[in-house]
């Protein structure tokens, strides 16, 4: 929003003027009676000046710039005998000009100047009454009263620096403490410890956290705004991902506000997505077929393209109702939201659909998504029993491979066991994958 200059005649712009801009000064409710009369005052002043019919509900977008003032800004609360304690130049409707102005503000360091050096003066003065007052004459005390006293004394002083040396350490271990904490989820917190990874990260070791932050790193921005380090904003977002805690939970892990753990998750997230969606692509099928495994190139020839499935990741309770019903699953009885994933018989996840409500079902979300398109004639397609789609999928030229099942029917022949089986054996390798994902 731009700023606009509210004095009469005054049009500094905040998007084309290099001036500062100062807002209305706010009524000070809980320091004190006399604090909360002089913000009152000192209000009231400012609109005075501004002389403007403002109605109470635009009041704070009101903004005066610096012209107004002799020294380019407003003075203290408390500094109410200064000429900045409201604008006073160039007011549009009196007849200040900027050379009163600027006999004000010198008559005012002036006033100040006189006062600073009474003070001094008054300080020198009780310091030469303190040396002249006369010595106190010894009043005479027994041996006994003056040893108790002494005793006393040097047992107090004793008492204190201990006190004082018991809380010195004490600060310097709470200092350390808090730097150990400042410190934790940096490089040093996982290097060497794939444990912490694994739990914090979900990454496998420490080496991939390293090769993956490096990969992103240049594109991760440090301000001054967020005192994380790039390394530690990329954990963040790992950890939320992972374990998802609460952003006041991030916030007290990685000492920040909780609003910054938002916006930096909420940064790290789409960086991840930009730079990391490109590595997720359709091989090409000569590629493919070159580098085919033997358990896949025995049972199924070199004709198996992708192994596709369906997995869910629960949400939380939707308040509007049509996004409640729309991600309730009947499979997971839970609210979630369902991805489409294929990979290819060599484990690389070459696609990935876009999210879909956890009520679509399996056949829904490949009919719908751009997976289809993706088939060539002659490709082969392996799924589980749920996915009916040997027509749409038919209709790409492609073929479907499924586990033999039975509904009504009689039992299942031997071939058909001995097929199912060799479907299932391959398909570990997508539940693999998911498994790695969630």
């Amino acid at each position: 929003m731009v700023n606009f200059c509210a004095i009469i005649g005054c049009s500094n712009r905040g998007d084309r003027d290099k001036k500062s801009f100062f807002r209305l000064p706010a009524v000070l409710t809980r320091e004190g009676a006399a604090t909360l009369e002089l913000s009152q005052s000192r209000r009231a002043k400012w609109l005075s000046q501004i002389a403007r019919d403002i109605k109470e509900s635009n009041l704070p977008y009101v903004r005066v710039c610096s012209d107004h003032f002799t020294s380019g800004k407003p003075s203290a609360l408390y500094d109410n005998t200064n000429p900045d304690w409201a604008p006073t130049v160039k007011l549009g409707h009196s007849n200040i000009d900027g050379a009163t102005a600027t006999r004000d503000l010198e008559r005012y360091q002036r006033r100040c100047y006189r006062q600073g050096q009474k003070s001094k003066l008054d300080a020198a003065e009780a310091l030469l009454q303190l040396h002249s007052v006369p010595k106190t004459p010894k009043r005479q005390q027994s041996t006994s009263e003056e040893a108790c006293q002494t005793d006393l004394d040097s047992n107090s002083m004793n008492s204190t620096q201990s006190e004082l040396q018991r809380l010195l350490e004490e600060n310097r271990k709470l200092k350390e403490q808090l730097a150990e904490s400042n410190n934790n989820f940096d490089r040093q917190f996982f290097q060497d410890n794939d444990e912490n990874v694994k739990h914090f990260t979900g990454l496998s070791s420490f080496a991939i956290l390293d090769v993956l932050f490096t990969y992103l790193e240049t594109f991760i921005v440090c301000s001054c705004l967020n005192k994380l380090t790039k390394f530690q904003q990329l954990v963040l977002c790992l950890i939320k991902l992972r374990l998802n805690p609460t952003y006041v939970d991030l916030g007290q892990r990685f000492n920040v506000h909780k609003s910054t753990a938002s916006k930096t998750f909420l940064n790290i997230i789409n960086i991840m997505y930009i730079r990391l969606m490109p590595l997720i692509f359709w091989p090409d099928r000569e590629q493919l077929w070159e580098t085919m495994p033997m358990s896949f190139r025995t049972h199924f020839g070199k004709q198996i393209t992708v192994i596709i499935d369906c997995f869910e990741i629960f949400l939380e309770r939707p308040s509007n109702l049509a996004a409640r019903t729309s991600t309730w699953s009947s499979y997971k009885h839970n609210n979630t939201v369902k991805y489409l994933i294929g990979i290819t018989p060599q484990g690389v996840i070459s696609y990935l659909s876009q999210g879909w409500g956890g009520r679509a079902s399996d056949k829904y979300v490949v009919e719908h998504s751009s997976f289809l398109h993706k088939l060539c004639p002659g490709d082969v397609v392996m799924a589980d029993r749920g996915f009916d789609v040997s027509d749409s999928v038919g209709m790409m030229g492609a073929k479907l491979v499924l586990p033999a099942f039975r509904r009504d029917g009689p039992r299942l022949s031997g071939e058909q066991v001995e097929n199912t089986r060799r479907v299932a054996n391959s398909r570990i390798h997508v539940e693999r994958v998911i498994g790695h994902l969630r």
